[in-house]
């Protein structure tokens, strides 16, 4: 029998692939959060569509809402007096998109979780390189939420964060994705949009440029988008 494992599923591209590979190694339990986003409706579609992909049964599915975090602000994705800015390759300034601690709130509700039902591991997407603003994308991030997880469950608790996309590209990613057959088309990436994505959100920017390094179509739809230019004059979108 195997262990049991939980998956943050937002439903984007990241999370989608993410849960492919600890199905590999686990039996899936997934953790999908509402907090005030944007796109939230359409971020739960497509956790309920990769959910049911895997065939995950529904007392292994928790569906949180924290809406305070939209409450707080802070992050275009949350606040509507704010704009989601088009698209700025390589920058490493921190975006409007970042959520204040966001990461750390979602972990919470997994390690919450993870104690009562005994699972063994705790899986997320985050990706240091596409996102170099955002503090909890980082790998030290990880090892102190690892170090906190010990001192601060019971003794007999053993449940550790793995990130095995942290250090990859956005287009190894998809290569990963597909040659695990994880459902991308179910997925949605999109700061803006619930129809059709934007195509010049920065998330929308980083998943085009990476199906084009990748040599593959994105399966999803998109709006008619100017192209999207990078700083070494590539064009996408």
């Amino acid at each position: 029998m195997k262990d049991l494992a939980i998956v943050l599923v937002s439903g984007g591209m990241d999370s989608c692939v993410t849960a492919a590979i600890a199905h590999t190694q686990y039996e899936l339990a997934l953790l999908h959060v509402n907090y005030g986003q944007r796109t939230e409706s359409r971020e739960l579609k497509a956790f309920h569509d990769i959910a049911s992909f895997y065939n995950v049964p529904k007392e292994k599915i928790l569906i949180s809402n924290i809406d305070y975090l939209s409450k707080i602000g802070g992050s275009s994705l949350t606040d509507r007096s704010m704009s989601v800015p088009d698209a700025q390759a390589n920058t490493e300034e921190i975006p409007t998109s970042y959520v204040p601690f966001r990461n750390t709130h979602l972990l919470a509700i997994a390690v919450s979780w993870g104690e009562v039902i005994g699972a063994r591991k705790i899986f997320i997407g985050a990706v240091e390189q596409d996102s170099p603003g955002y503090p909890d994308c980082k790998p030290a991030y990880y090892e102190a939420i690892n170090n906190l997880i010990k001192v601060g469950t019971k003794p007999t608790t053993s449940l550790e964060v793995e990130t095995p996309l942290i250090h990859m590209k956005k287009s190894e990613i998809i290569k990963i994705g597909i040659s695990l057959e994880a459902p991308l088309n179910l997925s949605w990436s999109c700061y803006q949009n619930t129809e059709k994505a934007c195509g010049l959100c920065h998330s929308c920017f980083l998943r085009l440029k990476a199906f084009q390094e990748a040599g593959v179509k994105d399966p999803i739809p998109y709006d008619k988008p100017k192209p999207v230019i990078d700083n070494e004059g590539d064009s996408y979108g």
